[in-house]
C-alpha cells in the first residue's frame, strides 16, 4: 500500500509547519542502521537521529529483542500502586549511571514532561521546607526545554519558537546567554551577569534550569563548565534547585555520559529522555536527590502531585534499559570521539563561505550557522538529492548522527552540507 500524501498534506499536522501551506513531507517505508528509506527505494544517511533519539541507530536487535518479549508479557499496566520489573531494572541502571546523589526518580512520558515534573518538584520542595516565597525560576537566554507551558517559560522569550504565548506563561527571570568558552575560564561577563541575577533575585528563587554545556534547540550554542561550577556555587549560596535539562544532552552526545560530567557538578534535579530508549518509544526520567525528595513530600500534600497515565510504561521501560546496557558496554565514548573529530576535519572549510557565520562541534554535534536563515524546503530538497537527511531550522544547518555511523556515512554527510551550503539558491531572500 502506497503512502497517501494528500491524506497526510490535508489532515497531519506536523512539527512546527503550516497545515495551510505545509512544508514538502518525504514518505519512508523503512529505517534500519543509520539509514531512513523512502518509499521510492532512496536510502537516506540520517544526520539527525530523529532529533538525537536513535543513538545506536535503527531496528538495533537487542533494542527489538527487548520489545518483542515485553510486548508478549505485558505492554501496559498503570504505576499507581503497582510496580513492575521493568520500571526496576531501568531504575536501577540510571541510578548506577548517574551520580550516586541522584537516588530518587520518576518516569514520565516526554522530555517536556520531565521540565514540567523538575519544576514542579522544585516548587514543591521550596513549599516543603517553609520557603514559600520561593516561587520564580531562572534560566539563561537561548534556552530550549520544550512545548509544554511551564518548559515554555523557561524557553528564550524572544528568539525562541513561544513568543506567541509570552501574554500567557509564567514569567521567568533571563540571565544572558553565557560567552564563557568551552575549556576556559569564567569570563568577566558571566560572573558578573551571575552575580546580579542572584543579587536581584536570589531570594525569590525555587529553581534555576539550564541546558549544560550545549543549548540544544535553542541555539545550538556551546559553553564552558565554569559558568555550570559557579551557577552551582551561587544556587547553594541562596538556597535555589538547579535542575539541569540533559534530553538533548543525555548518553554520551557530548562525549561524556551526561554533560554534567565536564563540570564535576551535580544537580538537584536531572532531566533526561530523547536516546533514553535508543529513539524506539518514548519515554522521560526526571532523577532529583534525597534532599529534594524530603522537601517535597515534606509540603502540605505529603506527596508529589503528578501521575501520568503512561508513567513507568512497561514496554518503554524495557526498551529503556536495553538502550542502557548497549551504553554500558562503552562503545560510544570511541564513537562519539571520532565522529568529534571528522566532523571538526570536514565542516571547517564551510568557514570560508561567505554566508556561514560560524562553524563549531562538540562530541557528536556539528553546526554551521549561517547569516541568513536557509530556506528549509529548497536545501531539504538538495538534501534528500544527495542521500542524506538534514533537517535545518532557521540559521542552524547541524548535524548529530547515530553513534554507530561509519566514517563513509559520515562523510556523505558532511559532503552534502558543504556543497548544498555553498549554493546562493538555499538561501531566504528576505
Amino acid at each position: 500500500m502506497s503512502i497517501d500524501l494528500q491524506f497526510d498534506r490535508d489532515h497531519l499536522w506536523h512539527p512546527y509547519t503550516s497545515t495551510t501551506n505545509p512544508l514538502p513531507c518525504y514518505p519512508v517505508a523503512s529505517a534500519k542502521g543509520v539509514e531512513i528509506v523512502l518509499e521510492d527505494g532512496r536510502p537516506l544517511i540520517d544526520g539527525m537521529s530523529s532529533w538525537w533519539s536513535t543513538i545506536h541507530g535503527y531496528q538495533h536487535p537487542q533494542l527489538s529483542a527487548a520489545a518483542k518479549a515485553q510486548i508478549d508479557t505485558m505492554s501496559h499496566v498503570m504505576f499507581g500502586g503497582i510496580t513492575h520489573q521493568p520500571a526496576i531494572e531501568l531504575g536501577k541502571h540510571l541510578i548506577e549511571m548517574t551520580d550516586p546523589k541522584l537516588n530518587k526518580l520518576f518516569l514520565a512520558d516526554s522530555g517536556s514532561v520531565a521540565v514540567e515534573v523538575a519544576l514542579k518538584m522544585a516548587l514543591q520542595y521550596q513549599q516543603g521546607i517553609e520557603q514559600p516565597q520561593r516561587t520564580q525560576v531562572m534560566t539563561i537566554l537561548g534556552g530550549y526545554h520544550g512545548d509544554t507551558f511551564a518548559a515554555m517559560s523557561v524557553c528564550d522569550p524572544d528568539n525562541g519558537m513561544h513568543s506567541l504565548f509570552s501574554k500567557v506563561l509564567s514569567k521567568a527571570h533571563f540571565l544572558p546567554r553565557p560567552t564563557t568558552p568551552v575549556g576556559q575560564p569564567l569570563s568577566a561577563e558571566d560572573a558578573d551577569a551571575l552575580a546580579q541575577g542572584f543579587a536581584q533575585h536570589g531570594d525569590s528563587l525555587a529553581a534555576v534550569i539550564v541546558e549544560p554545556m550545549v543549548q540544544g534547540a535553542g541555539g545550538m550554542h556551546f559553553y564552558g563548565a565554569a559558568y555550570l561550577q559557579r551557577l552551582r556555587q551561587l544556587c547553594d549560596q541562596h538556597g535555589v534547585m538547579l535542575i539541569f535539562d540533559e534530553i538533548a544532552t543525555g548518553f554520551g552526545r557530548t562525549g561524556k555520559l551526561f554533560a554534567y560530567e565536564h563540570a564535576a557538578v551535580v544537580p538537584d534535579i536531572l532531566c533526561l529522555g530523547k536516546a533514553l530508549t535508543g529513539g524506539t518509544m518514548t519515554l522521560a526520567a526526571t532523577l532529583a536527590t534525597d534532599a529534594v525528595a524530603q522537601g517535597v513530600c515534606a509540603s502540605a500534600a505529603g506527596v508529589f502531585m503528578h501521575g501520568p497515565t503512561f508513567m513507568g510504561n512497561p514496554l518503554a521501560c524495557a526498551v529503556a534499559s536495553a538502550s542502557m546496557a548497549i551504553l554500558q558496554q562503552g562503545d560510544w565514548q570511541q564513537q562519539v570521539a571520532q565522529i568529534e573529530q571528522q566532523l571538526s576535519e570536514e565542516l571547517a572549510p564551510c568557514a570560508e563561505f561567505e554566508q556561514v557565520a560560524e562553524v563549531r562541534v562538540f562530541g557528536a554535534i556539528g553546526v554551521v550557522e549561517t547569516k541568513r536563515a536557509v530556506d528549509v524546503a529548497v536545501i531539504q530538497r538538495h538534501f534528500v538529492e544527495q542521500g542524506v537527511w538534514i533537517r535545518p531550522f532557521g540559521k542552524l544547518v547541524y548535524i548529530m548522527p547515530p553513534y554507530l555511523i561509519n566514517s563513509a556515512q559520515l562523510s556523505q554527510l558532511t559532503k552534502a552540507l558543504s556543497t548544498t551550503l555553498a549554493r546562493a539558491d538555499v538561501y531566504q531572500t528576505s
